[in-house]
């Protein structure tokens, strides 16, 4: 029986799917990746690396008003959107090139174009056909916008990067976290930014506490939120593009961005040639080690309708390689997975929502704090930062920590260490906090807020 091209072939080279060629190649693996559109995927090139690089930027323009009440007498400078811009495309395209010799220094073939499976062993790209033992579908997800008249006049989060002008108007329809922060950053730069959501509250899915704090700091920051409304029609004009509304109400724009969700990226992926079963939300159906329906054939990341975060989809690709390559069974432990939000001020959260742990501990105590930031106490900005521990009455272990403030993502980052290390509330509470910072609330909120 002749041999097959590669023991593994990778449809897909964003941060699931050069994790899991780069683990299998270290392992021995003959290994092939094909993209069609550009290294390390959503992450590096329209998604956490240039918003992270467009959040920095926008928060220059509170610092240097913040500056004054310290001492520093300047004006405020001109915002560039074109030096800003080229920056990033230049950073990106560094990035790009470093992803491309990781994968070249373990040996791994990069084939540019589509992968269209043939069979449950063959990938095709092109006019060339692939044989593997395995692939690996990490094709990840692409922005969704929904068919209404004039929908075509918006965009989504792979263009607002690069956009040739700069929106002095911008509306921004969503209520997830993808829309709050781009919010967040075109009010910072200098947009006058509308945020339109359908449902009452944005941010669904998140504690509730930290949902509404959201919304009165959000507010106070400029951007003008408008809850349980949508766009009818989008209709051009010489004022720009004219939103007509669910509300009977009628908004004028520069630029349209539509942040309502995502979707699996499964088009032209010749799922219909093999066992591979889609579920009912668009994503690939696999088991707890990520095979589909098809034995041959296994999917991670973003594509299996999981938690969309980079660092699962690295993890999820090292489980996947260490078990299929390196002998060792690995698995992810998807609890107490910390994640953070961009906008302004940053929110971070690790564990359960007050909802999640009625329902999971039944009895718990809630412990809340709410202050402005030692930087505001001279700057004047009406800012306050807000803070949530949940403790499971039981066992005094703390099941959920949220915050809104700033840096917030990166005190959650070791707050998230202590709760998969399963550290109680007793044990915050004997922690030494350093002074003065915001972080040190945390181990000082001794009067529990409600418990039942």
């Amino acid at each position: 029986m002749k041999e097959n091209d590669y023991d593994l072939f990778v449809i897909g080279a964003g941060s699931g799917g050069v994790r899991a060629a780069r683990m299998a190649a270290g392992f021995g693996a003959r290994v092939a990746v094909a993209e069609d559109r550009y290294m390390g995927g959503t992450c590096v090139n329209v998604g956490c690396v240039p918003k992270k690089l467009y959040v920095y930027a926008s928060e220059f323009s509170k610092s240097f008003s913040d500056a004054r009440n310290y001492g520093w007498d300047s004006s405020k400078p001109a915002f560039d959107w074109v030096t800003l811009r080229e920056n990033k495309k230049a950073e990106i395209s560094r990035l790009n090139g470093i992803y491309e010799r990781l994968l070249d220094g373990v040996k791994v073939d990069v084939i540019n174009g589509r992968g269209r499976i043939v069979d449950a062993h063959t990938v095709a790209v092109g006019e060339r056909e692939f044989t593997a033992d395995t692939i690996l579908i990490a094709t990840g997800g692409w922005p969704h916008i929904p068919q209404f008249p004039g929908s075509e006049h918006a965009i989504t989060s792979n263009e607002v990067f690069d956009l040739e002008q700069f929106p002095e108007r911008l509306v921004i329809v969503g209520g997830g976290y993808i829309a709050v922060e781009f919010a967040g950053i075109f009010n910072g730069l200098g947009s006058r930014v509308t945020q339109l959501y359908r449902g009452p509250l944005f941010l669904r899915g998140f504690d509730p506490d930290i949902r509404a704090h959201a919304a009165r700091e959000i507010a106070k920051s400029g951007v003008e939120l408008r809850f349980e409304v949508n766009v009818e029609s989008i209709t051009p004009g010489p004022g720009g593009l004219e939103l007509r509304l669910t509300d009977g109400s009628t908004i004028e724009a520069d630029t349209v961005l539509y942040a309502t969700g995502r979707k699996a990226n499964l088009e032209g992926l010749g799922l219909e040639n093999v066992g591979v079963e889609i579920g009912e939300f668009g994503t690939l159906v696999v088991d707890e080690h990520y095979r589909t329906g098809e034995p041959s054939i296994f999917a991670l990341g973003d594509v299996t309708g999981g938690m969309e975060l980079t660092p699962v989809a690295l993890a999820e690709g090292m489980a996947f390689a260490r078990r299929q390559f390196g002998g060792t069974e690995n698995t992810v432990d998807y609890d107490f997975i910390p994640t953070a939000v961009f906008c302004q001020p940053n929110i971070g959260t690790v564990g359960f929502t007050e909802e999640e742990a009625r329902a999971r501990f039944g009895h718990i105590r809630l412990f809340k704090s709410t202050f402005k930031p030692m930087k505001h106490t001279i700057s004047g900005r009406d800012e306050q930062t807000f803070m949530k521990l949940i403790v499971d009455k039981a066992s005094d272990r703390v099941v959920g920590v949220h915050m809104m403030g700033p840096d917030a993502g990166e005190i959650m980052q070791g707050i998230a260490i202590a709760l998969r290390a399963g550290a109680t509330k007793a044990l915050f509470d004997s922690t030494i906090g350093i002074h003065p910072t915001a972080a040190e609330e945390f181990v000082t909120m001794r009067e529990a807020w409600t418990e039942d």
